[in-house]
């Protein structure tokens, strides 16, 4: 939000027109220059835009878990592993491989967890996701995802940027500038966190050499739902108009001075942050909400939580937000990965589950994409020392080679796996999917191709899938 407030509050007792009587241009000045130049002001940049062809999507609501999840003990039945729990692993998936923390050649850990099948489709998930499991016709397990990068913060920014650096728009932002939003009132990129926040930090929803109006906007969960949303003591709403219209009329002079884009994106940002203070609060009040709704996702008005960000991201879609992205930590298990799993699982169950039921019941599932996933996947060797695979505390390493990521609505396939990784679960033998090839099937579902949605910056035309990419069209419905 602008910092409006650290101007000095005595212009809030000031009228606009004295203000503008004393600003030593005026109004006229302003107006020729409009009138001499009419695309000066040009609409509105976060204003709704028209697709490259016909999408199948309208919105997106991307569930990351930070840290990576375990795609062997969720998503991913490998029998053979359970099989082999405990024995030397092969050569081949240690020697001449770097991993994060794993030194000594290490042993096999199969999951201790049963995988029942759900659905028409027969798919295969985790014993402690029996909610998911009454959507599984609507979900697409792509069981074959790679990534270049096995550290948290440069596989975290690799897979919502492209690029494994800093620098560079996430994917919100991508779509933002692609297709702007259909609420005025409200960001066009959306953004709320569980717990701590990732290790790349905010610039996994930042702009980067975007317009800024393409940035996401966090929510909070206490205080204020964005930061500096509330007017200071003693100023009101009339007081905060008056300050805007100043801060922008002076915006709009330096405008036609320079003609600068980012002048015009500030201009939109003050007048969205004004209307953000009416529509922000009557979105985050959940209270209207029935007890049914409530009970569905598993949570209570006013209660922060993953399953509470799941309920607002259905009323984000709901009013137009074009992209969501729920963050939710806690999901690096190097350690007592058997009983850590089981609690985070409970956690996300319920309330993705209902989040796609309450979707597919208001209509909204085939215009609303979500993607659940993590950075990257877990090693089917266990990191740590462990009787034969048998202890408490062993965990999973970092693993780039083949894990899992799951889809539904938003113009998918439901009820199916694509894609394999090995009997081990090491590496994606078939249909490999890249971080790249997902990102360009994501933006193909909204419309947009991710060859011609571009951004020239230091002489040379960006997109999100750098060179690379292509649509994954055998998961599209």
């Amino acid at each position: 939000m602008p910092h409006s407030q650290h101007l000095h509050t005595n212009y809030a007792n000031d009228s606009r027109r004295e203000f503008l009587k004393t600003s030593g241009l005026g109004i006229g000045a302003l107006g020729l220059g409009s009138v001499l130049n009419p695309n000066l002001f040009a609409a509105n940049p976060a204003a709704s835009k028209q697709p490259h062809f016909q999408p199948r999507a309208k919105h997106i609501i991307y569930l990351h878990m930070v840290g990576a999840p375990s795609q062997l003990d969720l998503f991913s039945h490998k029998p053979e592993l359970v099989k082999r729990n405990g024995q030397k692993c092969p050569d081949h998936m240690f020697k001449g491989k770097q991993l994060a923390f794993i030194r000594e050649h290490p042993l096999l850990l199969g999951t201790r967890f049963k995988f029942p099948q759900h659905g028409q489709g027969g798919l295969h998930l985790c014993e402690h996701l029996p909610k998911l499991g009454t959507v599984a016709d609507d979900l697409c397990l792509v069981q074959s995802i790679r990534t270049e990068h096995f550290n948290h913060a440069p596989a975290q920014l690799f897979q919502h940027t492209g690029f494994g650096r800093f620098g560079r728009p996430g994917i919100g932002s991508w779509v933002s500038y692609g297709l702007g939003t259909e609420n005025k009132d409200l960001p066009s990129y959306v953004v709320m966190i569980t717990g701590s926040v990732a290790g790349a930090g905010n610039s996994l929803w930042g702009s980067g050499f975007l317009p800024t109006m393409h940035q996401g906007v966090e929510f909070r969960s206490s205080g204020d739902p964005v930061l500096f949303l509330s007017n200071p003591k003693g100023i009101g709403r009339g007081d905060r108009r008056e300050l805007v219209d100043g801060i922008n009329f002076l915006n709009k002079q330096s405008l036609a001075d320079v003609g600068d884009p980012e002048i015009a994106t500030r201009i939109e940002q003050y007048e969205l942050a004004f209307r953000m203070q009416a529509s922000v609060p009557e979105l985050m009040d959940t209270s209207r909400e029935s007890k049914d709704t409530h009970a569905m996702y598993g949570t209570a008005p006013g209660k922060a939580s993953f399953a509470n960000n799941c309920l607002l991201a259905r009323r984000l879609v709901e009013r137009g937000v074009r992209f969501v992205q729920l963050f939710d930590q806690g999901w690096d298990h190097h350690s007592s990965v058997f009983s850590n799993i089981p609690k985070k699982a409970k956690q996300i169950d319920q309330p993705v589950s209902a989040l796609i039921k309450d979707l597919k019941q208001r209509g909204l599932l085939n215009d609303t994409l979500i993607v659940l996933g993590g950075e990257f996947g877990r090693t089917p060797m266990l990191q740590g020392k462990s009787n034969g695979g048998a202890g408490k505390n062993v965990g999973r390493d970092h693993h780039k080679e083949g894990f899992s990521m799951m889809l539904a609505g938003g113009g998918v396939k439901g009820g199916i796996t694509f894609g394999e990784t090995d009997e081990l679960g090491y590496k994606a033998v078939d249909n490999p999917v890249h971080l790249h090839d997902l990102n360009a099937t994501i933006l193909h579902l909204l419309g947009l191709d991710h060859e011609q949605l571009t951004y020239k910056y230091q002489g040379r035309d960006f997109r999100l899938t750098d060179v690379h990419g292509h649509v994954i069209d055998r998961i599209l419905a």
